[in-house]
């Protein structure tokens, strides 16, 4: 895919488990020639966990993408007058943010940041990652998949049988995801299987 001349918006929510798979996929945007501006929560710039460093993760997101990391609600509301970014992308996309984002909450710079992408009426891509996506939280994704410019990195079930209610993005589609969502399509199939082996 080729990204020259785009800017891609990357933003990051607390579902630590899946910095490792995310990263790769912010370097692949790299690789096809794409500005990225990167974009975090509170939970990613503060929170150290089993998954890695605070300080480890977003030493290596700003290594990837050469640019300063948005982390306050401040920085990212020039993003909506600038309408500097083509495409934006959520990922991973925790239960949290997609419960915020479908109730009209801005309280992140990530939620900032969406907010201002859909006041330009360009792409949004959520690669969700929550535990509950089948539980309380399938409400809020019901309401974001109707919405205009909004959509979805391909996903599914990771433990049907441990974790039932549980949703994970195929985080490897995320750039063929936010590509089809510039022309303003869907990528599909989006509901698919995604098993971890127990």
């Amino acid at each position: 895919m080729d990204w020259h001349g785009k800017t891609v918006g990357y933003a990051i929510t607390g579902s630590h488990c899946t910095f490792a798979e995310v990263m790769p996929q912010i370097q692949r945007f790299m690789d096809g020639g794409a500005k990225v501006v990167p974009i975090v929560s509170a939970s990613v710039l503060n929170t150290d966990t089993r998954f890695g460093t605070s300080e480890n993760w977003l030493k290596q997101l700003k290594d990837i993408t050469g640019n300063d990391i948005i982390s306050t609600i401040v920085d990212a509301e020039p993003l909506g007058p600038s309408k500097l970014l083509d495409v934006l992308t959520i990922a991973p996309c925790t239960g949290n943010t997609t419960s915020k984002l479908a109730n009209a909450m801005t309280d992140s710079p990530v939620l900032m940041a969406a907010k201002s992408q859909m006041r330009n009426g360009r792409p949004l891509v959520l690669a969700i990652s929550t535990n509950d996506g089948l539980g309380l939280n399938a409400a809020n994704i019901a309401k974001l998949l109707v919405a205009k410019h909004i959509y979805f990195v391909p996903f599914g079930q990771d433990n049907p049988e441990g974790k039932p209610n549980s949703l994970v993005a195929r985080m490897e589609l995320i750039p063929e995801a936010c590509y089809a969502a510039l022309q303003g399509k869907q990528l599909q199939p989006m509901i698919i299987e995604r098993f971890h082996s127990a």
